[in-house]
């Protein structure tokens, strides 16, 4: 029974792939309770007929997250040694054993078994007929069987390593079991077809014709008036074509043999004209995302729910594309696919990036012994998925390598289908694609790509080759913790140069599983003998799928619709591919200081076309005296499937008066020292304001490393400078009746670096002025600062905030532009982000004056001279640095408080580029203005 762990053949027994498709032909979902038993070696226990002592485990499921066994985590390594094609002998097996009854009607009646996905090797029994087995766990297969009358018994053997798993190296938690649908099907008669539907954008005709086997089957297209067609003619009419803007599907039936399959059919057309990648004759642009199957309870187990969970919170988003990294999706995810609107890229299920650790000696890409392998994956992958107009491409798979066997899978599946074009990265001279492909370019790579001006090959027929091929950035801007920052300039290069068709983000859902202890565990968390941390968490949504800081700023960035507002006139851009304005009403409010003193709605001049832009003239405002914005927002004006009417698209805003100085300059109160005010002596912080008990504020240079820092080599520089552990003395104080002036000096120990501050105290009518003088002495230029402000802490019943500035959410130097300017209302405990691993959040960015409230009404206000961030937290910056998981972030007795300058921006160095030259923060000298006045009731 072992010797399919030792060979390279990808299974026996098995049918010919085929579409995935539903007809009205009987079938048995076996999904529900089966019997199961769990053995810590290939070689189980007998399949006898005794099991009575079994256990039970829901089909599908993964059997380590019902306590069977551990997950494991590893992003490139494998967690065995590598010697392809052989397993470790210490290799956990589960038996599952289902029993069921024929339906009336079935007895003697060939029928087919398919599983839709077992991970990662398995056998199939019925009635103790061994039927054959198979790898790739992430496509289907199907055996044929012939059920009795009765009481039939299913059983099923999978093993959790196999020769396939040298295939299935795919940055997840390695995980095991039946973990899709298993079915029984009556024999089809129907038992495959190929909807080929084309579209001619020249004259708008579709061509129609359906690949069918089947003698006498018939194609019926009600709303095209064909009726009963005989499969395999091609018809032509007239069609609305599909496209992930504008998702028309025609109804159809495909009947013969006294079978019927209901199909939903998209006509469109794929192609690449003068290297830029084109559907119906236009360019397209991928505002993409790489896609994991992932839920925090059941693993890639996902239900319908789940999925269109997923897709509406993309459309919401405005992601228009999804890369099924690195694997097939579940077959219905496809389909909601087409019915949403949402460009594919369909990947193999292919990984083997572990072989990178040993120089890609022995890569079964290039090793022949595994070509059969190879051709049965994407075989599997494109008969199941061909007739899906939402594939635009079909992947090889992913970070494997080169060799003759992917060459082997881009013919077959040229051949199979010339109407996708084939996307694989590794093949980076492009040699058997159609796709220029890449991950974690930088920004000025990618604008050499962008110009086609980018490094050449040494051949000169495959640079050119190479050359004339649309450009996909496949993954960038690694979401992982706090980020991905700099996304706005990679969006400016992908529409201003047509070679390039956007890219998709690494990736859509941090993959914290749900952990008792921790909330959401990540590598390591479960013992692992080799693991990858955190890297597992590195997505625009959070594992209870909560949008990120990181996956609003993405909507912003990619917005299909910009606006701009200037000299009383609303710019109004169509970035959309396909569609015009009609289905968006455009809204206007002007706000005062944050509060809305007029609103109203927009006209457009008639139909704007993609690619169009509409000028609309603003109505003239009331007065204003204090600053103003007026800001325009692009909503849905009816329900989409998607979302429902009033959902906001895009926006756009600018400021109508730029407003007084939100604070009088120091020294234009009242000259008579405020009674209230306490400075505590030996170091001349603010102790007490009124009847406001605080502690500081002091120079602050640290930030809890995000992802970002920790895996460049920012956060290692950060800490060999001792910015973690700063020690500060003070210089000098000098008292008058009106002010106090604080000198200071600043370093780390072992240190001769240092931040010297001046803190000037002053009068004003209701609070405390405050300038500081920050000035840095000795060897700064290496490396740069985390952030530069100021700290303080306030009583611990402080616990709500209002702020003027920008909101809602958080924002930093390189990820801000969705956050607009108004006034916002928070709890402290909503300003935090909930990153799995923590780090530093919640900075609101750009602020005017805050408001730090008990909720008896008492607090203090701050307002600035100089625009400041906030960031304000029930524990310090030093507890959230030791954090290891959001549960260790246990409340003091303070509220901690920073008033920054500013912060060093975030990137993408946990995986790509790190923070742009413009969005570093470097040491140089800089001035703080601020004014201090307690609230009262």
């Amino acid at each position: 029974m072992r010797d399919h762990l030792s060979a390279f053949l990808p299974g026996t027994g098995r049918r010919n792939p085929r579409a995935a498709f539903s007809s009205d032909a009987p079938r048995l979902d076996l999904g529900g309770p089966w019997r199961f038993r769990l053995s810590p070696t290939a070689e189980g226990e007998p399949l006898t007929a005794d099991f009575s002592g079994w256990d039970e485990l829901p089909v599908p499921s993964m059997w380590q997250l019902h306590r069977y066994g551990k997950p494991a985590y590893t992003n490139v390594n494998y967690p065995f040694p590598i010697e392809p094609p052989h397993v470790p002998d210490a290799n956990p097996t589960g038996d599952y054993r289902r029993e069921f009854d024929l339906p009336a009607g079935w007895a003697g009646r060939a029928a087919v078994l398919r599983f839709e996905g077992v991970d990662s090797c398995f056998t199939a029994w019925l009635n103790g007929v061994e039927l054959g087995f198979s790898t790739g766990s992430r496509l289907p297969v199907e055996f044929e069987v012939a059920p009795r009358e009765g009481r039939n018994v299913l059983a099923v053997r999978v093993h959790q390593w196999s020769p396939g798993s040298y295939l299935e190296d795919q940055d997840m938690w390695w995980l095991s079991g039946i973990f899709r649908e298993v079915t029984l099907l009556a024999r089809p008669v129907l038992d495959d077809f190929f909807v080929h539907a084309g579209f001619d954008p020249a004259t708008g005709l579709g061509a129609l014709r359906v690949e069918c086997a089947t003698p006498g089957a018939v194609v019926s297209v009600p709303e095209l008036g064909l009726h009963a067609v005989p499969a395999g003619e091609e018809r032509t009419a007239a069609v609305e074509p599909w496209s992930a803007e504008r998702p028309r599907l025609y109804d159809a039936t495909l009947a013969g043999g006294g079978e019927t399959v209901r199909l939903r059919i998209g006509f469109r057309r794929v192609s690449v004209e003068g290297g830029v990648l084109m559907v119906n004759g236009r360019p397209v642009l991928l505002r993409g995302v790489n896609r994991h199957e992932f839920h925090p309870r059941t693993g890639r187990t996902l239900d319908e729910a789940t999925m269109r969970a997923d897709l509406e919170l993309m459309k919401q988003h405005n992601v228009n594309a999804v890369r099924t990294s690195h694997y097939p999706p579940h077959p219905r995810f496809l389909e909601l696919c087409d019915e949403y609107g949402m460009w594919v890229i369909d990947e193999c299920d292919l990984e083997t990036h572990g072989f990178a650790v040993v120089g890609w000696r022995d890569n079964p890409s290039a090793d022949p012994r595994w070509r059969e392998a190879y051709l049965d994956r994407m075989a599997r992958m494109v008969e199941r998925d061909k007739n899906r107009p939402s594939v635009i491409m079909w992947s090889l798979g992913n970070e494997s390598g080169t060799g003759d066997n992917l060459r082997a899978m881009a013919e077959w599946a040229r051949e199979r289908d010339p109407s996708r074009p084939i996307h694989y990265e590794h093949d980076l001279e492009s040699g058997y694609v159609d796709i220029y492909s890449r991950m974690y370019a930088s920004v000025a790579e990618v604008e050499l790509i962008g110009r086609r001006e980018e490094a050449p090959l040494d051949d000169p027929a495959a640079d050119a080759r190479r050359r004339g091929l649309p450009f996909v950035l496949c993954e960038y801007a690694h979401a992982m913790g706090n980020g991905p920052g700099g996304l706005g300039e990679y969006q400016e290069l992908f529409e201003r140069y047509p070679r390039l068709a956007g890219g998709f983000v690494w990736e859509w859902i941090d993959h914290g599983l749900a952990h008792p202890v921790y909330g959401f565990a990540y590598g390591g968390d479960f013992g692992e003998e080799l693991h990858d941390g955190n890297f597992v968490t590195d997505g625009l949504v959070f594992p209870d799928r909560r949008p990120s800081p990181g996956l609003v700023e993405f909507k912003k960035v990619v917005e299909p619709v910009r606006i701009e507002v200037r000299d009383g006139v609303a710019v109004i851009s169509n970035r959309y591919d396909f569609a015009d304005l009609s289905h968006l009403v455009f809204r206007w409010r002007v706000e005062e200081e944050g509060v809305e003193v007029a609103s109203g709605v927009l006209d457009l001049p008639g139909v704007v076309a993609a690619g169009a832009t509409a000028e609309v003239s603003l109505p003239d405002f009331p007065d204003i005296s204090r600053e103003s914005w007026v800001t325009v927002r692009a909503e849905l004006a009816q329900d989409e499937p998607w979302a429902p009417a009033g959902h906001e698209v895009a926006w756009g805003q600018a400021q109508l008066d730029p407003g007084p100085d939100p604070a009088a300059p120091p020294g234009a109160g009242p000259r008579e020292w405020p009674g209230g005010a306490v400075f505590e002596p030996a170091t001349g912080r603010l102790a007490r304001l009124g009847e406001l008990d605080l502690d500081g504020p002091r120079l602050e240079l640290w930030r809890a490393p995000t992802d970002n820092d920790r895996l460049s080599p920012d956060a290692w520089n950060w800490r060999a400078a001792g910015l973690d552990r700063l020690h500060e003395r003070v210089l000098e104080q000098t008292r008058t009746d009106t002010g106090l002036t604080i000198r200071t000096r600043t370093a780390a120990a072992a240190h001769d670096r240092a931040m010297l501050a001046a803190y000037h105290w002053t009068a004003a009518e209701h609070g405390l002025h405050l300038t500081v003088e920050i000035t840095p002495t000795g060897d700064w230029e290496t490396f740069p600062l985390p952030r530069l402000g100021l700290r303080l802490t306030l009583p611990g019943d402080v616990s709500t905030v209002e702020w003027f500035g920008r909101g809602p959410g958080e924002a930093y130097a390189d990820s801000c532009r969705a956050a607009r300017v108004g006034r916002f209302r928070a709890t402290v405990e909503e300003l935090q982000t909930p990153y799995v691993l923590p780090q530093e959040n919640g900075s609101r960015a750009d602020v005017r004056w805050a408001e730090l409230r008990t909720p008896g009404g008492t607090g203090l206000r701050v307002r600035g001279v100089d625009r400041f961030a906030l960031t304000v937290r029930r524990w310090s910056t030093e507890a959230l640095d030791r954090a290891r998981h959001r549960t260790d972030l246990v409340p003091d007795d303070r509220v901690h408080v920073n008033l920054d300058l500013a912060q060093h921006g975030l990137g993408s160095a946990s995986c790509g580029p790190g923070v742009l030259p413009r969005h570093r923060l470097s040491a140089r000298p800089a001035v703080l203005r601020l004014l201090f006045e307690p609230l009262r009731p």
